[in-house]
Parts: structure tokens; C-alpha cells; sequence
């Protein structure tokens, strides 16, 4: 993506409070400003009374409750359909255990940016390319992923452009419970020869896109682009 199309696709524009279309249960980031730099937390939307509260719960860290101050000023961030929007709030009362939810002050203002369907953000995901008959499987690693495709970085060389793999790799589930295998066809679009190890061997690096993703593994794979953005703008490819 280039610099220019990048801009405009980031930049900021007006949203109404009904615009985001908010549900119960959405994830937030929850953002606080009572350090140097500001800390990024994860938290819940419960509900609202309109132009007068939002409740959210309150935010952990290491499994214990943010101490939160009424009147604290907070950023809230949100993905809402194809775009990310933020909002800045204040503290109103904070319901400690075994509650733990807070009021915070309904939005005067909100920004948000609109982010293309397939937007591709960094990771760092071990994969596998699985045999298409008996044989060992090769180790790689996503380095980039979209729901349209991802970067593949191997030491062993894959087929050529235009060649199809079985690519296989982990997702965090949902429920929270571990990871969701993958398993998806995919074509390899481009190679190219990345770097040379201190043993001499190169490794190499692919872009494929995926051929038969699975709606369940879309929706996790978009879900997960959302959520490494909401931590880092700077992990968009």
C-alpha cells in the first residue's frame, strides 16, 4: 500500500454515536493517561443511556482491576463495521467487586478512519505447508495476514508462482481456550529471496492467497487484524 493511498485511507472524518452502530459486547480499547506515555487496555461495552453514560467493565491488568479515579480523562477506540473510530471520555463512577464496571461520560465528539476490506497487518504466526501426499511437512512463519492471504517466510523453497500449498497455522479462539487450527488452499502469487543465515542457507519469502477460507476462520482472521491495529496503527502493511 503506498504512502498516499495510505493517508487517505487513515484519514480521520465526523461519526455520530448511531453511526458506529455499537453492540453489547463489543471489545474496546481502553486507553488511560496517568503515565509518561499512555497505556493500552482491552475492556467491554455493556451498555448506554444516550447523551447521558456509557457502561463499560472495568479494565485488568495481569488479572487485577485498573484503579480507575472519577473524573480521569480515558480514549476509547473501536472498530465498527470497516472503520476505527475513537472517542475521549471521563470517569463518571467506577462499581467495584464483584461489579466491576465503570460510567464514563457519552461521547461529545467521536473521529474515525475507514480501513480497506483486506487490510494487512503484521505478525508473527508458525505455520505449516502440508505434503500434498505422504512426506514431511515444512515450517514457516506468517509474517503478514489478511483474509485474502498472507507472507509466508521458509528456508525450504515452495512451489513456483502460480503453484498451490495446504497452508496450516493456529488462531486464538475465540472462546478464549487456546488456538483453532486453519487449514486453507492457497496459490503462490510472488517469491522472492529474502536473506542468507549465518549457516549459509537462504531463506525466501511468499505471498499467497487463500482459495477456500473457511467463513468461520474469515471472521477469526478479521477479528485479529482488527485487534493487532487497535494495539498499533504501525502494523498495517
Amino acid at each position: 500500500m503506498s504512502g498516499m493511498q495510505t493517508e487517505r485511507e487513515l484519514a480521520p472524518k465526523e461519526f455520530t454515536f448511531e453511526s458506529m452502530n455499537l453492540q453489547v459486547g463489543v471489545r474496546l480499547q481502553f486507553i488511560t493517561y496517568r503515565r509518561i506515555k499512555p497505556v493500552q487496555y482491552f475492556s467491554t461495552l455493556i451498555g448506554y443511556a444516550k447523551d447521558e453514560y456509557l457502561i463499560v467493565k472495568v479494565p485488568l491488568e495481569n488479572g487485577v482491576p485498573v484503579g480507575l479515579v472519577e473524573g480521569e480523562r480515558i480514549t476509547i477506540r473501536v472498530f465498527s463495521g470497516m472503520n476505527v473510530c475513537s472517542f475521549a471520555c471521563t470517569v463518571q463512577r467506577v462499581f467495584d467487586r464483584p461489579l466491576l464496571y465503570v460510567h464514563l461520560s457519552f461521547p461529545d465528539t467521536i473521529q474515525g478512519t475507514s480501513l480497506r476490506t483486506a487490510m494487512r497487518v503484521k505478525v508473527d504466526i508458525p505455520a505449516q505447508v502440508l505434503p500434498p501426499q505422504a512426506g514431511a511437512a515444512v515450517d514457516c512463519t506468517l509474517t503478514n495476514l489478511s483474509v485474502s492471504g498472507a507472507r509466508i517466510e521458509s528456508a525450504r523453497t515452495l512451489p513456483e508462482d502460480g503453484g498451490e500449498i495446504t497452508l496450516e497455522f493456529g488462531l486464538p479462539s475465540p472462546l478464549g481456550d487456546g488456538e483453532m487450527r486453519v487449514r486453507t488452499q492457497a496459490a503462490v502469487r510472488n517469491v522472492n529471496a529474502l536473506r542468507k543465515e549465518a549457516d549459509g542457507s537462504e531463506m525466501f519469502a511468499y505471498g499467497v492467497q487463500f482459495l477456500d477460507l473457511d467463513p468461520v476462520h474469515h471472521t477469526m482472521i478479521q477479528n485479529l487484524t482488527y485487534e493487532v491495529l487497535l494495539a498499533d496503527r504501525q502494523n498495517i502493511v
